[in-house]
């Protein structure tokens, strides 16, 4: 005769409460992650815009604009103002194709949204795995710039099929007030990267003491002409990148950085250090940045002398955030017109 020890079997009611402990911290780990999924924010539905007479066929590969931007539940609302803003002044919309990067695995939500907003819009959605970047992240001074999305631009070669040969990257915090062919036309030379170049800027600000006291990373700049360009624009010859193998060249960096602390912001840095020097200037009226106010203070901020093509919101400060707490700054209103958040009826039928 076999006996079984205590040890080796709950009662009943021991093993019932044991397995629905179990599933309440299950439920516990995985809800709020779905809830983040599924509770996204309700958008009306924006005017369909469609070619002029004018424009080439929109099936023509030659002809396509692509557009790569990052869509989560945090910046939603001010990804879809830009996408709004881009058609908007598009004079051949339909030549668009917009590529979404979305850390959310299934990404159903984030497509019926975006279905359901822009039901004829020509897109794609790529998942970004945060485990690319995994380890490779470290501390900055905004919580915000340790999400791991912030670093997917760095992967767009490899998330893109190769048939894309350029892309431009968008933050979602900006909104366009001109056609975005005028901006896919640039010539990008030789160089792999265009963007809006600013010399005038402090450059040892963006890297700590360390990094200037040893030669060893210090020389990286030697011959070369350093001027800081904000990420958040940025147009990218994605064959280039790839023969030239750019994304090594970035992560290189990142681990650099986890071991000896170069530099406090995020994902910024390892571009400047692997292209300054090394990117062709693009107008700054396609990038009037920090509009989101100063990072310190928070106060507002006026428009760059000079015309303006695109306005930015790069700061702590966000426009739709600003306007719902009934303290807007002044080019807030700007935003505004593209802001399609279905607000709730101030009266109901009921």
């Amino acid at each position: 005769m076999t006996t079984l020890h205590s040890t080796t079997m709950q009662p009943p009611h021991l093993h019932l409460l044991t397995t629905t402990l179990l599933l309440l911290l299950l439920w516990a780990v995985t809800f709020p992650a779905f809830l983040s999924a599924v509770n996204l924010p309700e958008f009306r539905e924006a005017p369909a815009f469609r070619n002029g007479n004018q424009c080439p066929n929109p099936t023509s590969s030659s002809s396509t604009i692509h557009i790569a931007m990052t869509l989560d539940s945090t910046y939603l609302r001010g990804s879809i103002a830009a996408i709004f803003s881009i058609l908007h002044h598009s004079t051949c919309p339909q030549n668009t194709v917009f590529h979404f990067l979305s850390t959310h695995r299934p990404s159903a939500h984030l497509r019926r949204t975006i279905l359901t907003t822009f039901p004829y819009l020509s897109f794609h959605l790529h998942h970004f795995d945060t485990n690319l970047v995994k380890n490779k992240i470290s501390s900055s001074l905004r919580r915000a710039l340790d999400q791991p999305l912030n670093y997917a631009r760095i992967y767009l070669a490899d998330l893109l099929p190769t048939s894309v040969h350029r892309i431009i990257y968008f933050d979602s915090d900006l909104i366009l007030v001109d056609d975005i062919a005028n901006l896919w036309s640039i010539n990008l030379n030789s160089h792999v990267l265009g963007a809006p170049k600013y010399c005038h800027a402090n450059f040892t600000t963006y890297f700590t003491s360390k990094f200037w006291a040893s030669p060893l990373f210090s020389n990286v700049f030697q011959n070369r002409n350093p001027c800081y360009f904000n990420t958040g624009v940025m147009v990218i010859d994605l064959v280039k990148w790839r023969q030239g193998k750019y994304t090594e060249k970035l992560e290189n960096w990142m681990r650099i950085q986890k071991r000896y602390r170069i530099y406090e912001l995020g994902s910024l840095p390892p571009f400047l250090l692997v292209f300054d020097g090394n990117v062709e200037g693009v107008e700054h009226r396609w990038n009037q940045h920090g509009l989101g106010g100063d990072n310190r203070d928070g106060l507002c901020r006026d428009l760059h002398p000079g015309p303006v093509s695109l306005l930015h919101w790069s700061g702590k400060g966000k426009p739709w955030l600003r306007l719902d707490s009934g303290k807007p700054c002044p080019l807030d209103g700007l935003w505004k017109p593209y802001d399609l958040l279905n607000h709730a009826p101030l009266f109901s039928d009921n």
